[in-house]
């Protein structure tokens, strides 16, 4: 057992490194990619200052790092919701609680003023209270996350169509805004856009890090988890929160960006040869991916860039065929 676990966790190591190395090269094509090539030496000479370029210091690079926070926001989001229903198709995308989040940032928009403060609280709201509903209506002498699954898909085909129906009913201009967001989008990210957003997304995560021993010990089994001193309906209570502020803190930002919490986790989980659904390579597995596809959402129609959500979509499209085909041959 020992020997086993030397070889996982040296397989951890080797993957962060590699993905870590993945985001950094990643990273840099995205400084030097644009409407016009910057080669290494310009993007160098903008990040130390020495030659300030706002082209990269304040259009490449926040839209760079926003793609790594929240694709990390994103990946983490999915293990915990994978973890909490053990079951890889709970993620936050198919049970509902991306398209809550867009309800609440909808209401925002065509309601109130749809400023940056409203669209927050307006996407957390609308996500916890669909979290709650389906929480509410798979609790039935006991907790099942096949059940929450299987309702959670539900609610998100009923949301989605009450979504439609606030778009429908908004004003032209703000119905083609409100569509076109909804696709999930970096483009024109700012820094003032992100300052809030990153500060938030930190929070969650290292507290969610705090928790992670636990949510393993829970992973494995309601009785292992108490059997080890793990609250379960506090850490389920911390989980829900964490995964619901980071879906709802990255759609505020830049909209309902589908599949990354589906597809991260279970890359990672798989990569790094896990038992069950580990919070730090299913981060950086969606960092790795959201920048990924930022990039060839920039370089398809170029210079048009298209919102990373349809290349992300296309790309999770595919992954869910290949787990659903799986998972009926395992069944």
């Amino acid at each position: 057992m020992n020997v086993l676990g030397l070889r996982a966790e040296r397989r951890t190591v080797v993957l962060v490194a590699v993905l870590a190395a993945l985001m950094l090269a990643l990273g840099f094509t995205g400084l030097c990619y644009g409407a016009s090539w910057s080669t290494p030496d310009e993007v160098l000479a903008a990040l130390t200052g020495s030659e300030p370029s706002v082209v990269i210091s304040d259009w490449r690079l926040p839209r760079v790092l926003a793609a790594l926070v929240f694709g990390a926001a994103l990946g983490v989001a999915g293990a915990i919701f994978q973890n909490l229903t053990r079951n890889p198709m709970g993620s936050p995308d198919v049970i509902g609680l991306d398209a809550g989040a867009y309800t609440g940032a909808l209401v925002a928009i065509t309601v109130l003023s749809g400023t940056s403060a409203q669209l927050a609280v307006g996407s957390a709201l609308g996500g916890l209270v669909v979290a709650a509903a389906i929480y509410l209506l798979s609790f039935d002498r006991g907790f099942s996350g096949l059940r929450l699954v299987v309702i959670g898909i539900a609610v998100n085909a009923m949301v989605t169509a009450v979504n439609s129906w606030i778009v429908l009913r908004a004003d032209l201009e703000v119905a083609i805004a409100a569509v076109g967001w909804s696709a999930g989008s970096l483009n024109g990210v700012g820094w003032e856009d992100l300052t809030i957003p990153f500060t938030v997304i930190a929070v969650l995560l290292v507290l969610m890090a705090t928790r992670a021993h636990a949510m393993h010990q829970a992973s494995l089994g309601d009785a292992v988890a108490v059997t080890t001193g793990v609250g379960l309906d506090r850490l389920r209570l911390v989980m829900v929160l964490v995964g619901v502020g980071c879906t709802a803190t990255v759609t505020a930002v830049a909209g309902p960006i589908a599949f990354i919490a589906l597809a991260a986790p279970q890359i990672g989980r798989r990569l790094a040869g896990a038992a069950g659904v580990p919070l730090l390579p299913a981060a950086l597995t969606g960092a790795v991916l959201l920048l990924g596809a930022d990039l060839i959402a920039q370089m398809l129609l170029a210079p048009v860039a298209l919102p990373v959500g349809v290349v992300s979509t296309a790309i999770g499209g595919c992954y869910l065929i290949w787990l659903l085909t799986k998972e009926v041959r395992r069944a």
